[in-house]
């Protein structure tokens, strides 16, 4: 079980002194938590990727080879890379220099973003939202997998005798998770090439993403590649921990309150009954984590959503402390120990590399 943190990289005024970080003391700060995330013992710094304000995350691996330097341990993944209006050309070389950079260290999850003029932004047209990811994606796994790749589509300038440099680490591609907080045409396409599924998890009803993982699950098992229950799954969620949990939802509120993504809307109350957000102590996030497992079965991977909401660095790092000291250790166990055998684990460089990964993935 892999446990990590993703970012969205907000920039977002901090609503109990009223201070806005710079875009670069923003950037500088998500670098920061990410040192920090492998300090503590986590798994995964996940990056998203936007390119429109507040947002500062516009070039993720420029990002993650930054911190690839400066780690030795952590995987340094995505939390959306815009299949739709990148070029899987560029995608295919970008992240296969990271790889070589971070030693395999290396996967990424595709998506379709959540900002709708990014795509005229890049030439695309947004009511090709679906057509562009399959079509995309279906390229860049030839890229990977093709010394020389000839291709023609309905997106993009034909291809004819290409080669995409470098080539992957070992021969073998980065792990893609498809993300989705609503396509079931992406759960299809994940479990299509065996892929991971990841659910954003963080804004709707558990149902609805039951819904979601149940057809991934179904549709992996329908295309060859396992039993249901051996999809690879990921997680999304939110916590904010204090060793009290009287002084921890004294002390979120108002960053929730005003937060752009969720403020003004369902109360705090409302909003951590109703989604996977958990404020509290680190037995309440150990608890309500747990249920996680109940809903979706057993699953791969677990990210949190920790730097958001204009929450000051200093406190950032703090949650750090307490989400690798006193929950992800205890949560490693419990969900590690209930895990069936013919269960797999997350993938990573090494397990892809084996012959017995690669048949069951390809």
């Amino acid at each position: 079980m892999q446990f990590g943190i993703f970012s969205v990289g907000d920039v977002t005024t901090d609503p109990t002194n009223g201070t806005t970080p710079t875009e670069h003391e923003r950037i500088k700060a998500m670098v920061r938590i990410a040192l920090k995330a492998e300090e503590v013992g986590l798994d995964v710094f996940a990056t998203g990727e936007h390119h429109n304000p507040p947002f500062v995350p516009s070039s993720p691996t420029t990002m993650l080879g930054y911190i690839a330097a400066q780690t030795s341990k952590i995987i340094l993944s995505t939390s959306t890379t815009l299949i739709t209006t990148n070029d899987p050309v560029k995608i295919a070389e970008d992240f296969a220099m990271l790889q070589h950079l971070a030693d395999g260290r290396v996967d990424l999850m595709m998506g379709r973003g959540n900002t709708g003029p990014v795509y005229p932004w890049f030439g695309e047209d947004i009511r090709q939202g679906i057509p562009l990811a399959i079509e995309k994606y279906a390229l860049l796994r030839r890229l990977w997998r093709e010394d020389v790749v000839d291709w023609s589509g309905k997106f993009r300038t034909p291809l004819q005798g290409f080669t995409s440099t470098p080539r992957p680490l070992d021969g073998v591609p980065p792990f893609v998770w498809h993300g989705s907080i609503r396509s079931p045409e992406i759960a299809e396409q994940a479990a299509f090439y065996g892929d991971g599924f990841f659910a954003n998890h963080i804004f709707w009803p558990t149902s609805h993403f039951q819904q979601l993982i149940a057809f991934y699950r179904q549709r992996f098992e329908h295309y060859g590649h396992g039993a249901a229950d051996q999809a690879i799954v990921g997680l999304g969620g939110q916590a904010f921990i204090r060793p009290r949990s009287q002084d921890a939802w004294k002390e979120f509120r108002p960053y929730f309150d005003n937060a752009p993504v969720y403020g003004h809307g369902p109360t705090l109350e409302e909003f951590t009954d109703q989604t996977p957000l958990t404020v509290g102590s680190p037995q309440e996030v150990i608890d309500k984590t747990l249920t996680f497992r109940e809903h979706f079965g057993d699953y791969q991977r677990q990210l949190f959503l920790m730097d958001h909401a204009g929450l000051p660095l200093k406190t950032v790092l703090e949650q750090l402390d307490l989400l690798g000291s006193e929950v992800v250790p205890v949560l490693r166990k419990e969900l590690d120990s209930m895990r069936p055998a013919h269960v797999p684990e997350a993938p990573t460089h090494a397990s892809l590399s084996s012959s017995s990964f690669s048949e069951v993935s390809e």
